[in-house]
Order: C-alpha cells, then structure tokens, then sequence
C-alpha cells in the first residue's frame, strides 16, 4: 500500500503561519462560548424576581424562606434547567448527520440557526414556548459541542492540537463568565429586560461563530472521505499556508488517505462498526471509552457549581451569591489557561489522574466541612471560617477540574476515534455527555433542595453539601477508569493515534508512543513495513513497558 511516490512525514498539518492556526482555533473554539454562558446564565435567571413573578407560582410562605412571595416549584426548576440537556442530547445525535452531510464547516453554521431560533423563543413569556426554546436552543448547542472539538481536531497540527482543542473548554468557561457578569448587571433591573438582556446577548455568540466558520476552509480530512482529493489537497494548503501542489500537501494527504483506506478495508462505517467487536482498530473499546469519559466529566459534579451555585451558595447562608459565582467562574477560567497549556507538555492520561485525585480531595473537604460546621439553620449565627472554607476548597476543587476533566475530555473526544467512525463515534460520546448532563440537571433539586409543604410541595432527598459526599466517591471513579481506558496520545497525529490502538495497550500506550515519536512512525512506514517494503522503522524490537 506504501508503494512509490511521497509517503507521510508522521509531522502531521502544520502551517508556517502560526498565527494562521491561531486564527483557526479561536473561531472554531468560540462554540465553547454558546454552550459555557448558555449553562451559566439559565442558573441566575431563575432566582430573579421579575423571572420568578412571570413564570413562578404565588407563595405567601415563600417570602418567609426566600425573601419573594413568587417560587419556582423544583419540579418546574428541574425542567426548565435540564430540559436544554434534553435538547443538546438530540443535538449532539443529529450532528453525526450533519457533520457527515453539510460538513464540519457548514454543519457548524447550520447548527448556529438552530441556536438563534431557540434563543428567539426564550425571550417570550409563555412558559411552554420557553421551555420549547430550551429544547431548540440545545439542539443547537448539542451539535456545536460535537462538530466543534470534531473540526478542530482534522485541521489543528499535532504538535498543539490539544492546545487546541483545549480552547474550545476555555471558551466554555468564558461563556460562563461573561453570563455571570451579565446577571450581576441586569439582576437588580425591574423588568423583563433583566432576563431578557442575558437571553438575547446570545444571538450576538451565534452570529460570530458563523461568521467566522464561513471564513474558514473546510475539514481535509472530511473532504478526503467524502472522495474529494482537489478540494483537500486546497483545504490543505490553506491550513498548512502552502500551495496545494507543494510535495508537504501530497505527503499529508497520503498519510490520510491510507489510514482512510485502511480504515474501509475492515468496516463500512456503520454505527455496527463503532461497537463491532475484534476490529483491528478497536472501535468498540474507543467508542466505548468516548462514551464513559464524557459522563465521567458530568459525574465529577462540575455542573452542579454551574447550575446551582447561586441558589447553593444562597441556601448556604452567604449573602452575595452573584459575587461569589463570579469568583468560582474567575477561577474556571484563569485555571482553564493553565490546563490548556499542561495538555501537550504533562500529557491527557496523567492529567487526568491528577485532576481526578484533586477533586475528589477537595470534596470530601467540602461535604465534611458542611455536615460538621457548616451548617446554618433558623435563629443560628452563620460560621463564618466555615463558609470561607467551603467556598476556598469548592475553588480548589474547580481549579483540579479546569486544568484536566474540563479541557483535556475535549481533546480526547476529538482524537480517539478513527476518521471513518468520527462523526458517528463523536456523537455518540458528546450525546452521553447530555445524556448525563440531563439527568443531574434534573436530580439535583430533588437531592439538595429542603422539602416544601402546601398545595405546590414536594418531598426531597434534602441533602444539601451531603450531594458533595456523591461527586467524591464518583471522582474516585474517575481515577480508576482513567487508569485502565484513557491511553496517552500527546504529540500523535491522529493516524498515529489509530496505530497505537491497532499495536499496543492503554496501559502500555506511553511506552508506544514515545517509540512512535523517537522513530517517527506513521501509517505510511507501517503499512510498507506489512507489505515487505524496505524501511527501517521496525528494525527495533518494541519492547513492553508498564506505565
């Protein structure tokens, strides 16, 4: 397969423009903003009271317990808080047709409408349209969340793709911020215009990442699997800022090719062929292993901080719990830079086991802290070295979250899966990770919110900071699975990637892959070296070393 002619480098797309690449990731990556502020902002708008006045119920007790006399019922706060999960659930389904059928780059402008469309219906004041606009809105935000990492990944450089990649998390987190500032600013206004402000300022998010997107070349790769070899080797050259006839050009898209032909050979890219088993590529293992990892970041308990953290920090007796969302939210940013920057210098395994050790620590900190000193109830004074140490160790936990589960899952979504597979594999991961999303969105007011009586009551669990007891132990589930399923893919192209797969274990990926990077192994060399082709790159023996 391997016969005449240029043969792949194993150096991957790399550009000579750096700032060109630059450009690239941070429209791409801007996705990140729709899906960060959109999770942010729906926690602070349903504690205001103009919101609570047109979609609450009226509660004469409520004023007693929460200072307005309109609530939302936690039936009615589960759902319209988890119902975008459900939207971006399907979203995240549907993209694999999409990103497959307009492509990364049109799917991604597609996707856009469909998110404008639902930020439309949320600025209207009828309950059902609302939460109909949840659902659209999330649609939109479930395709984005796939197609992004998925494009971002076929056309970064290997050597800073999880840099890359990792951007697209960073701007979640600016998302998160921004929808923050925002809230602090309007929540005071006495007027449908403090949660409409929010809620509109997202058409603003959709329209730039459109229109960036239609600046940017199409994925070669995908032009490459829909059998468009011209258009790649263009698409090509705008990333790598070469003329498309440059030999750099032919090597790469070779090297692509032949993993894509290798890749045919075994499967027809079904969803039979994500979870087929005893395929040399692993396709079970890695879709699986997508699919885990994704809900592993929503058991970590993250989002129960971005959902909750107003009216938790409320409840916990802190006075201003805007400001504190705005510190915590700080703090998921600032600490996101460092993570992106560990990502291709650490490594995604050990990150992982280090973030995951981090969080669970924290948490358990926090649950014991709250449970023993912590706790406030009526006519007690608040404890305030208490509160100071659940709001440091809650900072400390996002801080262990934001420099590994937060970035590093993205990278990983985007390298694991082979080209054939992608979209589908893609889908199928990123689909759990709302799948998951949703279903803590929904529990979590029933396990933490107290018990209400009278006609609009409902029995909860009433954990309070005992819900951090659940995220620790699920973190200590993280360390575990990360250990024996994520292997260590720092500085592969992501045909590189498949052949550590297809010759070697997770647990023994590290020693492979730096047997890969010393002999600059690509697929080219290795399908020669099957074939009987003269090379030198499987001279020496592999030997197996335990991570």
């Amino acid at each position: 397969m391997a016969g005449g002619g240029a043969v792949g480098t194993g150096g991957g797309i790399s550009s000579s423009s750096r700032l060109w690449e630059i450009v690239m990731a941070s429209f791409a990556a801007f996705g990140g903003i729709l899906f960060g502020y959109d999770t942010g902002t729906i926690g602070g708008i349903i504690a205001m009271h103009d919101w609570l006045n047109v979609f609450g119920t009226y509660d004469p007790n409520s004023d007693n317990t929460t200072g307005w006399p309109y609530l939302i019922t936690t039936n009615n706060k589960s759902l319209v808080v988890s119902i975008l999960s459900a939207g971006t659930f399907v979203g995240a389904l549907l993209s694999n047709p999409i990103a497959d059928g307009l492509g990364r780059k049109w799917g991604l402008v597609f996707s856009c409408l469909i998110f404008s469309l639902g930020v439309g219906l949320q600025l209207d004041t009828h309950w059902a349209v609302f939460v109909l606009g949840r659902v659209v809105a999330g649609m939109g935000v479930g395709a984005v969340s796939t197609i992004v990492p998925m494009y971002q990944s076929e056309c970064a450089p290997k050597s800073i793709r999880g840099a890359i990649v990792g951007l697209y998390q960073f701007s979640i987190t600016i998302g998160a911020l921004l929808s923050a500032i925002v809230l602090n600013a309007t929540k005071d206004k006495d007027s449908h215009a403090s949660w409409r402000i929010p809620i509109a300022v997202q058409f603003a998010w959709a329209a730039i990442l459109a229109g960036g997107m239609i600046l940017l070349p199409e994925s070669p790769r995908y032009l490459l699997h829909k059998n468009k070899p011209e258009a790649a080797r263009a698409a090509l050259g705008r990333l790598m800022s070469l003329p498309a006839s440059a030999p750099e050009i032919e090597a790469e898209a070779i090297e692509i090719q032949l993993a894509l032909d290798a890749e045919r050979a075994i499967g027809n890219a079904s969803y039979w062929d994500c979870f087929k088993p005893g395929s040399i590529n692993k396709n079970a293992l890695r879709t699986w292993t997508g699919i885990w990892m994704q809900g592993f970041q929503q058991l970590t308990g993250i989002n129960f901080i971005m959902y909750y953290g107003t009216t938790f920090f409320k409840s916990s007796g802190i006075s201003n719990p805007f400001i504190i969302t705005i510190i915590t939210d700080v703090v998921n940013t600032t600490m996101t830079i460092v993570g992106i920057n560990l990502i291709d210098r650490v490594g995604r395994r050990r990150l992982l086991l280090i973030g995951a050790a981090g969080m669970m620590v924290c948490q358990y900190i926090v649950a014991i802290v709250g449970v023993t000193v912590g706790q406030t109830g009526v006519g007690q004074t608040v404890n305030l070295p208490a509160q100071r140490v659940l709001i440091a160790f809650v900072c400390f936990y996002i801080a262990f979250f934001a420099t590994s589960w937060g970035p590093v899952i993205w990278v990983l979504t985007g390298e694991l899966f082979p080209l054939a597979i992608r979209a589908k594999s893609m889908s199928l991961a990123v689909a759990s990770n709302w799948l998951w999303n949703f279903g803590i969105g929904y529990a979590t007011p029933y396990l933490v919110d107290p018990t209400t009586t009278g006609p609009t009551g409902i029995k909860t669990a009433h954990l309070g900071v005992k819900v951090f007891f659940i995220w620790a132990s699920t973190c200590a589930g993280c360390i575990i699975f990360a250990y024996f399923f994520i292997p260590e893919t720092k500085g592969l192209s992501l045909e590189q990637i498949d052949l550590l797969y297809r010759e070697s274990s997770v647990i023994n990926s590290n020693a492979y892959r730096a047997q890969m990077l010393a002999q600059n192994e690509t697929f080219a060399h290795h399908e020669g070296a099957i074939a009987g082709l003269p090379t030198d790159k499987h001279d020496v023996e592999y030997e197996e070393k335990t991570v």
